[in-house]
């Protein structure tokens, strides 16, 4: 039973059980739908399973409960809201869609959002990812819960690996089966995610199992990355050792969740995503991911399916500026640094000379931010430029006034979703963040979405990007060129 109609409360039959949820500003939401059971008690630690089927009307009008997490540390806390909703059925998906169903609705785009955090933050209930405007211009936007921390992605022995990883192919399995009831078509599936969720989706392309599941994919700020179980365990031990257990899910499983998720923030805080630290990855485990997704998707894993990807011009910022690191980076400091991380000398004196003016904070700065997300990103555009499936770049170069943060990571979220009024988008972009580029980059997402091309031309020896800055988008060919080449010889991240 499908009964989407404006000024009605829509009700959605899934395979599961009915929904009930709301319309809100002409669009029908559902929100807290479960995809799968609770991973609580004898389920903890396992790979999902399906949830129960219920009797009568499950109401769907608010957040369903967010995986256990503790906020983002000050004073980042102030620039991420990150909600956190108590319960068990943390894997759960929301939906919005079109309401009233315009003609010929069945068969609408659908884009499956799944949100960043460093695997050990985030949920689908942060206000920028409102699905609002994507539902207006005609895109089903389904937002994805999959658990966190060591509860999603701590490697232990007698656990299957990459547990959030499985929630999310959990959740597309979910899209296949029940999005045709919300209006949307289940082989018209765009897979996109920022950060952490993109590295999941660079994962899930390399992933046998998600074949077929989705046609296309955006990977926004985040890279292929995995890493061998051994060199991947050290966070889940270095957290079992904290709380003088074992590391192994029967143990941890016996531990009281929030003294485990106290034990992770003390073992995860500290450093940032770009200097490294101990931290959760996706892990090549010889079964969901039997190879390197770097290796896999270099061999032409998913060639077929078409990409969005791209970075933020200052990535780094959203991590070295409001603690004050760009400042506290000395010249020995960076050259200390440039030796951890093996940075090529000629690489290093390509971006001195062409930020003449940068302090070593922010020569550092850049430097890790293409080492680490712009660079392989190119690596892999490179690779796909002869695949069936396209392959699209751009780079997000606006600057917010929000603390001399620029162009940095997370930004472009608000820009993406439409959703620059809202107070949490406002807080990293300011309030006075221009519209239209917003309405430009959030009509090359459902551009994408609806038929593969976001308007710009697809990747190739000229190597186009879709620059969305201060003076509007514009297609610049091979920008920075010179920094990227640079790189060649280095073969390895540490």
């Amino acid at each position: 039973m499908t009964d989407i109609a404006a000024g009605a409360s829509p009700r959605v039959t899934t395979v599961h059980g009915t929904v009930r949820g709301a319309v809100e500003r002409g669009v029908a939401v559902f929100r807290g739908i479960p995809y799968a059971a609770a991973p609580v008690g004898a389920r903890r630690f396992c790979a999902p399973g399906p949830p129960e089927p219920w009797t009568g009307v499950r109401e769907a009008v608010a957040y369903g409960p967010t995986a256990p997490k503790r906020p983002y540390a000050p004073p980042l806390d102030r620039l991420l809201p990150d909600p956190a909703v108590p319960g068990d059925e943390w894997l759960n998906l929301n939906v919005w869609t079109p309401s009233p169903q315009p003609a010929g609705a069945a068969g609408l785009p659908v884009l499956v959002w799944i949100h960043g955090g460093s695997l050990v933050h985030g949920s689908s209930a942060v206000p920028v990812y409102d699905g609002s405007a994507f539902a207006r211009d005609g895109v089903v936007l389904v937002s994805v819960n999959y658990r966190l921390g060591v509860e999603g992605f701590g490697v232990l022995p007698d656990a299957p690996a990459n547990r959030g990883l499985l929630d999310q192919l959990a959740a597309l399995e979910w899209v296949r089966d029940n999005i045709a009831a919300f209006g949307g078509d289940p082989d018209r599936v765009t897979v996109a995610g920022e950060s952490a969720g993109a590295i999941s989706i660079a994962g899930l392309l390399a992933a046998p199992r998600s074949a077929g599941l989705f046609r296309r994919a955006v990977l926004q700020s985040g890279a292929p990355a995995a890493l061998p179980p051994d060199a991947a365990r050290g966070t889940t031990e270095l957290i079992a050792k904290r709380l003088g257990v074992p590391a192994t899910a029967a143990a941890l499983a016996a531990v009281d969740p929030e003294a485990l998720l106290t034990a992770q923030t003390e073992v995860t805080s500290g450093g940032n995503p770009l200097t490294g630290r101990h931290s959760f990855q996706l892990v090549v485990d010889g079964d969901l991911l039997p190879q390197d997704p770097v290796a896999a998707l270099g061999a032409g894993a998913s060639a077929e399916v078409a990409l969005l990807l791209g970075t933020n011009t200052e990535e780094y910022r959203l991590w070295f500026v409001p603690g004050g690191l760009t400042e506290k980076i000395s010249r020995l400091k960076l050259r200390l640094a440039l030796l951890k991380f093996r940075v090529p000398n000629a690489t290093a004196r390509t971006y001195r000379a062409n930020r003449p003016e940068a302090t070593p904070g922010e020569i550092l700065g850049a430097l890790a931010t293409d080492l680490l997300l712009r660079v392989p990103l190119n690596r892999l555009a490179d690779a796909r430029t002869d695949a069936p499936g396209a392959t699209y770049v751009y780079e997000f170069g606006w600057s917010t006034p929000v603390q001399r943060l620029g162009a940095c990571h997370a930004l472009e979220l608000g820009f993406v979703f439409d959703t620059l009024t809202h107070p949490d988008t406002q807080a990293l972009a300011g309030p006075d963040a221009p519209q239209e580029l917003a309405d430009a980059m959030h009509r090359a997402w459902v551009d994408f979405a609806t038929g593969g091309d976001p308007g710009w031309p697809a990747w190739d020896g000229r190597r186009p990007v879709r620059f969305f800055g201060q003076d509007g988008p514009a297609v610049v060919l091979a920008p920075r060129d010179d920094e990227l080449r640079s790189w060649e010889p280095y073969r390895n991240a540490p």
